[in-house]
């Protein structure tokens, strides 16, 4: 094979390698475009587009050129909601307005939103009223706070409760349940197999 002819076939195997590589999609920002929001305004490609309202009013089926128009003269953006549809749905919104009031609700929800704990409070079966009235405050305050509560009766060792029977708690957790009526209700109770006899109630 001559010299001219090797050349040749090098630079067509060369030019040819070169229009392999040209042709491979590098990093289409298309595919990521569901990372960075939804389409808005000129970034619509579709030739026509069905059109919700800043109102939610359906407005119809019109040319994507209209519905910019539209948007534009609101002074508000084009948002693509649906781009599965055939045509696509958009809407005629203030997209910045939009993501603020999301973020400062989402913001809220979690600044409202915790962990629900199950608090403790010991009482004596014949506890007096005034020592009553300091523990319900405690119990209130837990349940106002969202979490439950648990009620335990201080059993252990009383003479007093060995010498009244067995009625003195029952009737210490009935008064604890009347005084929380507004307030809580009563999910559950210790089994009579249990040694600690308790209670635990609920905000309502």
């Amino acid at each position: 094979m001559k010299f001219e002819e090797i050349l040749q076939t090098s630079n067509f195997k060369l030019q040819t390698y070169k229009k392999e590589i040209n042709i491979k999609p590098a990093n289409n920002s298309r595919d990521n475009r569901r990372d960075m929001g939804p389409r808005m305004n000129t970034k619509i490609f579709a030739k026509s587009v069905q059109v919700i309202g800043a109102d939610g009013a359906n407005m119809g089926v019109m040319p994507t050129t209209a519905a910019l128009q539209l948007a534009g003269d609101a002074e508000m953006d084009l948002v693509e909601i649906n781009a599965t549809a055939v045509p696509p749905i958009v809407k005629i919104m203030d997209y910045g307005k939009f993501k603020y009031d999301q973020k400062k609700k989402a913001s809220e929800a979690k600044k409202h939103q915790k962990a629900t704990e199950l608090k403790e409070v010991w009482m004596k079966p014949f506890i007096e009223e005034n020592d009553l009235a300091v523990k319900m405050k405690k119990v209130m305050e837990f349940l106002a706070d969202g979490n439950k509560v648990k009620i335990s009766a201080m059993t252990k060792g009383s003479k007093l409760v060995l010498a009244r029977g067995r009625d003195a708690v029952p009737e210490l957790f009935d008064r604890v349940v009347a005084l929380l009526t507004d307030k809580a209700i009563l999910e559950t109770k210790s089994k009579p197999t249990e040694r600690t006899k308790s209670i635990i109630v609920a905000p309502k």
